[in-house]
């Protein structure tokens, strides 16, 4: 079983979050917040994605890279991993 699956709900809570500060955002950017309000909340966002992207990073690296059962598991898990890190760091 994928660890995405088998932390949906946790992991949907998290996008959920993540969905109600970006509304918060476009909602502070309609009323005309100062824009360091507006950056905190930016920042806070930030934050939220990169921490939903690192959970999902490290479990796709043990799942994947350091617990597969062959071989090429391992080689297709690493491979995905680069590649993500890649476009992450673009």
């Amino acid at each position: 079983m994928s660890h995405t699956i088998r932390d949906k709900e946790k992991l949907i809570a998290r996008v959920r979050r993540l969905k109600g500060q970006i509304e918060g955002i476009e909602r502070a950017l309609d009323a005309e917040k100062p824009c360091g309000e507006i950056l905190r909340q930016l920042a806070s966002a930030r934050g939220a994605m990169s921490g939903l992207t690192a959970e999902v990073m490290e479990n796709h690296l043990r799942e994947h890279v350091l617990l597969p059962e062959t071989d090429a598991d391992r080689q297709q898990g690493g491979k995905e991993l680069i590649e993500v890190i890649r476009a992450y760091l673009k």
